[in-house]
């Protein structure tokens, strides 16, 4: 009897435990996950708006600066949902800032809305132009309108949960060389925003433990006499055979910097008649590192070969600073957390028609694609900060804030940035699926910030260690008012 009893005991007793332990892992569970699946599906039910909003934008196709109709459509989007807006600022028409609720935290979002020249195409699998000016060769369209979906659900989020704090989304024009955020920067717009949360189109699924390629841009602009080339070569100055001899020295030049600096160029304006000696002549010049001081004395080293080409020519020469974007400055408290975001979205399944305009995308490589179907993969958060590949405004955010990034895969994989497979991708719903999980990932981060206030103190810790003591920020393009006709010679 008194062992049955002893057994009846034990048996209650690890009944009791079990139970303690079950309420315990019940209560361990993130209180947001149903805030967050909820946000999810409400995003899901937009698709179809979000898509028509998106593809407006890809048909504008507008350069920097020229993004009227693109901003406005993003700024009725935003006023109609309840955000406030102020538009034009820091001196740059398209530019704006949409705010909702008050107090901290503050989170920031970047929405990028320009298009890039020459890269007109339609949504067909072959290339085939539409005689616009401009294409989406970078996906900018998807960005910006996936960035206000994300912030118009945030403030949905908010409003049903009662949580306290400030969404801004920043309308950030001409990205493509046109340092918009720079500009946004040194007005001090950021400087009350606890985090920035931003991403960008790419062919995978990854969060963006990186960093980037500083890089200045200038024009440099030759000035000659004009004269007839056969009757009196002798009286003229040519401004062009000043330009070539630039453009000489600096490609003897490329021996002699870094590896993994970037120099390129092109000539914008060469003249117009091959009977005139021209008296104007213009070049466009791009150099990148990862490093700003190397960018800074490779640039400084391009001037004094632009100035012995006007000396070795009998021209004279100025040049005009266009762009200059910091390196971007990665967080890694931050790139943990939506990473764990990034994974609950998940990636994008292909329907068989969307896999059949992939393949023949992929057959216009001339190289072997990664599978078509890795988009449906996360990539793994890398444990060191990689190297990114290319140069951003958001280099300068970063410097100013704690911001974090992530790509979706809104391209078929392996296509390039800035081609016509890309613009032809964007116009698909193979674009709208990757617009999609960047949406839903920034929301899902933007939850993580609203509720977790130790997520902000984390970051913000470590921005300033990787910042360094006595950091000055200082705008590699100087205090130049922001350059609207960037696009255009002189």
């Amino acid at each position: 009897m008194q062992q049955k009893f002893r057994l009846f005991i034990t048996v209650i007793i690890c009944f009791v435990f079990a139970t303690t332990i079950s309420a315990q892992k019940k209560k361990s569970i993130d209180p947001t996950e149903k805030i967050k699946a909820t946000a999810i599906s409400d995003l899901q039910s937009k698709y179809d708006d979000l898509k028509k909003i998106a593809l407006q934008i890809w048909g504008f196709a507008e350069v920097g600066y020229k993004e009227s109709q693109s901003s406005a459509l993003h700024q009725k989007t935003l006023s109609d949902a309840g955000f406030k807006v102020d538009a034009g600022v820091a001196d740059m028409p398209t530019a704006f800032v949409a705010t909702f609720g008050s107090g901290k935290p503050v989170i920031g979002i970047l929405a990028e809305f320009d298009a890039l020249p020459g890269l007109s195409q339609d949504s067909v699998p072959e290339k085939k132009s539409l005689g616009r000016i401009a294409g989406h060769a970078c996906g900018h369209h998807l960005f910006g309108t996936a960035s206000v979906a994300a912030a118009i659900e945030l403030k949905k989020v908010m409003e049903q949960n009662h949580l306290s704090g400030t969404i801004k989304l920043f309308g950030t024009p001409a990205e493509e060389g046109g340092a918009g955020k720079v500009y946004m920067v040194r007005a001090g717009l950021f400087k009350d925003v606890d985090v920035v949360v931003h991403w960008h189109p790419s062919t995978n699924n990854a969060v963006a433990y990186a960093n980037s390629l500083a890089v200045i841009s200038a024009k440099f602009r030759f000035h000659g006499l004009a004269a007839h080339a056969a009757m009196a070569p002798d009286k003229g100055r040519s401004a062009l055979d000043a330009v070539e001899g630039m453009d000489y020295m600096v490609n003897m030049m490329r021996e002699h910097i870094p590896s993994d600096a970037r120099v390129h160029y092109v000539i914008t304006d060469g003249g117009k008649a091959p009977n005139v000696v021209p008296d104007f002549a213009e070049s466009y010049y791009f150099v990148r590192h990862y490093n700003r001081e190397v960018d800074k004395q490779i640039f400084d080293r391009i001037v004094k070969a632009a100035e012995g080409a006007a000396m070795g020519t009998g021209t004279t020469m100025d040049y005009e600073i266009i762009d200059g974007d910091y390196d971007i400055l990665p967080n890694k408290v931050l790139s943990v957390a939506m990473q764990k975001d990034l994974e609950l979205v998940g990636g994008i399944t292909y329907t068989p028609a969307e896999i059949e305009f992939g393949k023949k995308i992929q057959a216009t490589f001339n190289y072997k694609a990664p599978p078509i179907e890795s988009v449906s993969m996360i990539e793994p958060l890398s444990e060191t900060i990689t190297k990114g590949p290319a140069s951003s405004d958001v280099g300068d955010v970063s410097w100013n804030v704690p911001t974090v990034g992530l790509g979706a895969a809104t391209w078929i994989p392996g296509t390039p940035a800035h081609s016509w497979q890309a613009v032809a991708c964007g116009g698909t719903d193979i674009g709208m699926k990757g617009m999609m999980v960047a949406a839903k990932t920034m929301v899902l981060m933007g939850i993580d910030l609203l509720t977790k206030k130790e997520l902000i103190e984390q970051a913000t810790e470590e921005f300033k260690k990787d910042r360094g003591e006595g950091f000055e920020y200082k705008a590699l393009l100087g205090d130049r008012k922001p350059a609207l006709d960037y696009r255009n010679s002189k």
